[in-house]
């Protein structure tokens, strides 16, 4: 049967382009992710470098970068699960100290410090500024964790304090877009809510989770177990996620958060190994067309305008956060070493900064040219991460 036929019955020419989209991008992480893990490099490195080429800014193989990385976010929400499944609520509550104290002081010294930079080297508003130094505060919960996996060092002391602060991170996700809609210049939606709301339902969708995993999903995954049915245990798995997940979409707060408390919830089940063993290939995929995705949005345009500017911001980003941070992880009683390899751990911007530049455009506070510089800074620290 011709493939034309079978696209048109499937959907037409919009499946057939998903089809192909998909096919070129798997290809590319195919070559570059086994060129870079032959050459040393890691996994992440080939997959921005994949994207970058596939993407707009080359080949133009590829075109809906947002719509992809919008599907692809949910690798870091399964991501996040997974490291909730391995923390027991006793060790998340030793961590307290680390994740509200270290964490929270974090991100506002290096927001304030990268703001004041960009003020004054650059030029921009004062609210701009506060904007785009919230954006590049926060550091690559996609790209470090896996790492500290994968190298066994999430259970070493710096290991557990770069979670801990990774953490605070995503949650602070909400303050941090309600601070840029505060500054905002456009004109605000009568049906946004405001502050004080949206923590309220931060608060009452974290207890609604830690009553359904107790009362709800604990029982569900008990009578899954006596079936012995493994596909059940996958569907079970990814229902966690997506329901957690979604339940915090619908309230406007982090899906990552939503998935994170979900595998909190289940970490003392007889079954969270099963679980994290089921739910990782999805896990692993969707990471990839999360950094393809990262690559594909990077304006090789704008670099090659202004080469030096985009690299030296970038540099400006990792030497100021990982001085900071090391000096914080000192302040806070942790040995030299482990104080170095914890700012060099988080001394890149993340994939949060997207969305919070996003959210800085959206409030007229800066221009798009802008944005996609500084997308450009925070897509090179996350591909010199593994060099550091």
């Amino acid at each position: 049967m011709p493939l034309e036929y079978l696209l048109a019955a499937g959907g037409g020419e919009d499946t057939g382009a998903l089809l192909v989209d998909g096919a070129i991008m798997l290809g590319a992480a195919l070559v570059f992710v086994t060129i870079f893990r032959r050459l040393g490099l890691g996994a992440t490195l080939g997959y921005i470098l994949g994207g970058a080429i596939i993407g707009p800014g080359v080949l133009g193989l590829v075109g809906n970068a947002e719509n992809i990385m919008a599907i692809s976010e949910f690798g870091i929400a399964l991501l996040l699960f997974i490291v909730g499944l391995e923390l027991h609520p006793s060790r998340l509550w030793r961590l307290r100290r680390d994740i509200f104290g270290l964490g929270v002081v974090q991100v506002i010294t290096c927001g304030i410090a990268l703001a004041a930079l960009i003020h004054l080297v650059a030029g921009f508003t004062i609210e701009a500024s506060i904007a785009i130094g919230l954006s590049l505060s926060l550091s690559s919960t996609a790209q470090v964790l896996p790492m500290l996996r994968s190298t066994g060092e999430l259970h070493q002391p710096y290991g557990e304090r770069a979670f801990s602060v990774l953490l605070l991170q995503d949650v602070s996700i909400v303050p941090l877009i309600t601070i840029i809609a505060a500054l905002s210049r456009a004109p605000s939606a009568a049906e946004d809510p405001p502050g004080w709301m949206l923590a309220l339902y931060t608060v009452g969708a974290i207890v609604g989770l830690i009553l359904a995993g107790r009362f709800v999903m604990n029982p569900m995954f008990r009578l899954i177990g006596r079936l012995g049915e493994r596909e059940l245990f996958v569907v079970a798995g990814l229902f966690t996620v997506v329901g957690a997940a979604s339940l915090m979409h619908f309230l406007g707060l982090s899906t990552a958060l939503g998935a994170f408390v979900a595998g909190v919830m289940l970490a003392e089940s007889p079954y969270r190994h099963e679980l994290e063993s089921d739910v990782e290939p999805f896990r692993s995929i969707l990471l990839g067309f999360f950094f393809l995705s990262v690559g594909m949005l990077l304006d090789l345009g704008a670099i090659a305008e202004r080469p030096m500017m985009v690299v030296g911001v970038a540099a400006m980003i990792i030497v100021v956060k990982g001085t900071i941070i090391t000096a914080l992880g000192r302040a806070f009683g942790m040995e030299p070493f482990g104080a170095l390899r914890l700012g060099l751990l988080l001394s890149q911007a993340g994939e949060f900064g997207f969305v919070l530049l996003a959210q800085a455009t959206g409030a007229l506070l800066i221009e798009n040219e802008a944005a996609s510089l500084f997308t450009a800074c925070i897509t090179l620290t996350m591909a010199a991460t593994p060099f550091l």
